[in-house]
Order: C-alpha cells, then structure tokens, then sequence
C-alpha cells in the first residue's frame, strides 16, 4: 500500500520548511530508516528517514520550495501504485490523511541518522549513527565500530561516543572503516560568469537573515549607546572556576561571557522595561528572563533562547548556554527557541573576534540587544591623582528608541556596567 511521506513539524512555531536535497530518486528502491530528504525551518537544518520500505513513487516538490508543514512532500508504495489521492491540494487526500505519530515528527525525537557501510570482513553489518555523533567520534578518535548504541534500534547517538572517549583506550589492531564523509552545505549554483567574476545563488538561510535583518531596521527606530565596564572583577572571577575546573572541584567551564550573562540577568531584573517586547501600539511585560544567545555557525549566524534564565546559577546557567550554542552549532535546536519572540533580551558576544565596538541588530519584537566587545586595557584613575592602565570590556545596548527613551537606555547599560564591574557568584 502506497504511503505518503510528509514535510514534518518541527517545533509548533514552524508553518514551513525549506525543502534541501533529495537523497532517493524517484522509481529508487527505499528501506526503512534510509534518509530520503534534507529540510530547513530558519535557521535549523534536519534530514526526514523513510518509515516503510518500498519505491520512492513520486515526489512532488523540487530542491529549495518552500513547502508548508504536513504537506506530502513524496509517495513510498509498490511498483504501479497510484499516487493521486496524495498530490497536494487534492481534497480527498487532505481529509483521508490524519497526521499520525508514523509521519509526523516532533523537536523532542532523535537526531537523523546517516548509514554507511563498515568492512565485512569485520562485521558484516551496517553502522546506524547520528551525523553528530559521527563527527563527534571524528574530533575524538572513537572508533565506532566498538560503540555499542543506546539510541533508538541501537544507533549510536553523542553520549554513546562521549561514553566512550571518556574509557580507558585498549589496544587492539584497529578495523579499517568506510567513514561517510562529513556533511557539507551544498555548493552555490553559479547564476552567470564572466571573464573576472561569477554571479551566484544565495543560500536559503542568508536569504532569511537578510530578510529579519532589514525588517528589524524598516521597522524600528535603532540606537546604540557605547560604555566601557572594568573587566577584572568577571577576569579574576574567571581564574577563580578555571583553577577550580583543573582541581576537578567543579565540572562546568565557567567562562567571561557566562558571567556577562549573569549580569546582564541581574540587570533586566531591576529594568523590567528593557525584558520587554514592542508591539507597535503596546508592550508586552515579562516577568521571567529569556536570554538569546547569538551563536555563530557554519550555516549563519543563530539566536536560540534560553528560558528562565533568570533561575540559573551561574554553573546552570553556564551549562545550558553551552547546550544551546552547542545544539545550534549541530543544526538539531529546538526551532520554537530560535524563533525571535522566544527571547526577551539578547547577547552577541565578539570580544573572542577582537571587536572593540559594534552595533548589533535588535531581534524584533524585542525591545534592545547587548553587544559585548574585546577587553582592552586603558587607562583609568585607580585613586586620587593615580593613574593605571586596567582591562576595560566594551559595551554596546542597541535598543528601540519607540519602547525605550535615551535615558532609560542608558541607565539600564550603566547598570550592567556596575553588575559587571561588582559581580558575586
């Protein structure tokens, strides 16, 4: 019985997706568990498995539409099958087609697998593996073919390979692998050429940022305030978890943007105005922190949310943004965080770039944005007619000038200036 595949629902804030790549052509043979399509929300990217084996009968969009979720998207039957009733706009197949727990996936399953084969003369069998646990067991040296999984029909996921990098090594003659090569954005088509230049298509994912990036400046009245906080207070706090960390007293890597983070949490508590989202005609008050973190990936820049921010130690809160970035970094975050109105407040953070001043962009409907610059040393009077060069960080809170006044702005930057430069953890 022909079955149709549909463009799933990732996260409920996702209404359509980006079709990516196909990996079957129509009339190819499909199993179940093959990887048949690869798919992006707006900044997330994933891959969709078959769920019954069968021939790939028809699919009905090509490479780049973008496509509205639970929309079939492809047929898997038999050989002959008709494919009509699944056509998208056919009535029919709109009210006979429930969205069922068999062809619709949510944020929380398992990451997409790749197969590949491992030589026989070893196993004789095919290895089931996550793509991020593959390029984790890459970075690490793991050799899969003696991880045992525990994800699901036993695919081997990220904490079977953290599992074992973190065992004792036993030598043993390593099995020659057949490793399927590291996933890679497909090349941009090359639109016209000339003598000295080409004309080329931008990604999906740029064409989004672009497209939020002018909006939030269509749509806003942006200004940016600039102020310096002394550093060596978050510094000396920094040396503190980092010798802490090498004792093995603690486990979390506590580093200076987790503790500007911390700051700035503490300072949108006492400027409830700045935790806010601009409505045009309204304003829409939160009374729990859901910081955004701009994290810088391969496929664009990202800015997951993280909630409740604001009930987080510093080890919490330090963990979870790891996560986060890390999640992003893979492409397998939550879509519904990275979605603008998921954060209150954002932190774009370049100092490990050695930017000295920027001016970030406001993630609309959010009211201001914190960019946080490169530590410099300059000079300040330590004491009376006493002057000294001190690491200075560079600030910068963009904000809405329709939601917040000038004054408020810069009272609220002043403010994590002063959290910065007296924090306690």
């Amino acid at each position: 019985m022909a079955v149709p595949v549909m463009m799933p629902r990732q996260g409920q804030s996702v209404e359509s997706c980006i079709l990516g790549q196909w990996f079957k052509e129509v009339g190819e043979e499909v199993n179940e568990g093959d990887i048949l399509f690869s798919y992006e929300t707006d900044k997330a990217s994933f891959e969709e498995e078959a769920k019954e084996a069968g021939v790939l009968l028809a699919t009905f969009f090509e490479e780049g539409d973008e496509i509205p979720v639970l929309t079939n998207v492809a047929v898997v039957g038999k050989k002959g099958e008709s494919v009509d009733e699944f056509r998208p706009g056919a009535e029919a197949a709109a009210e006979e087609i429930p969205a069922s727990e068999s062809t619709v996936e949510t944020a929380d399953e398992a990451p997409k697998v790749f197969e590949f084969e491992v030589d026989e003369s070893e196993t004789g069998s095919r290895i089931r593996i996550s793509p991020l646990a593959r390029n984790m067991a890459a970075k690490l040296g793991v050799d899969i073919s003696s991880v045992k999984g525990t994800g699901p029909h036993g695919r081997i996921i990220a904490r079977d390979i953290e599992t074992a990098a973190a065992a004792p090594k036993v030598e043993k003659a390593a099995a020659p692998v057949k490793a399927a090569p590291a996933a890679k954005p497909a090349p941009a088509a090359i639109i016209e050429s000339g003598d000295d230049f080409e004309v080329k298509s931008i990604p999906n994912i740029r064409k989004l940022i672009a497209t939020a990036m002018h909006q939030s400046l269509q749509n806003s009245a942006q200004l940016t305030h600039h102020m310096s906080a002394d550093a060596r207070q978050v510094m000396k706090l920094r040396k503190k978890f980092k010798k802490q960390l090498e004792a093995g007293e603690i486990k979390q890597n506590v580093t200076i943007n987790d503790l500007v983070c911390f700051a700035v949490i503490r300072a949108l508590e006492k400027f409830p105005q700045v935790n806010t989202h601009y409505l045009g005609d309204k304003m829409k008050w939160f009374n729990k922190v859901h910081l955004g973190l701009a994290v810088d990936t391969e496929r664009g820049l990202m800015v997951p949310a993280l909630r409740n921010a604001d009930d987080l130690s510093i080890s919490g809160l330090s963990s979870q943004l790891k996560e986060l970035s890390t999640a992003a970094r893979n492409g397998n975050v939550n879509p519904d965080l990275l979605n603008p109105a998921a954060a209150t407040f954002t932190v774009s953070n370049l100092g490990n770039y050695g930017v000295e001043m920027f001016t970030p962009v406001i993630n609309l409907p959010q009211t201001a944005i914190l960019g946080v610059c490169t530590i410099v040393p300059r000079p300040k009077e330590l004491e009376e007619g006493v002057y000294g060069f001190v690491p200075m960080m560079g600030l910068s809170l963009t904000y809405d000038h329709q939601a917040l006044d000038g004054g408020e702005a810069t009272l609220f930057l002043a403010e994590i200036k002063n959290q910065i430069e007296n924090l306690q953890v």
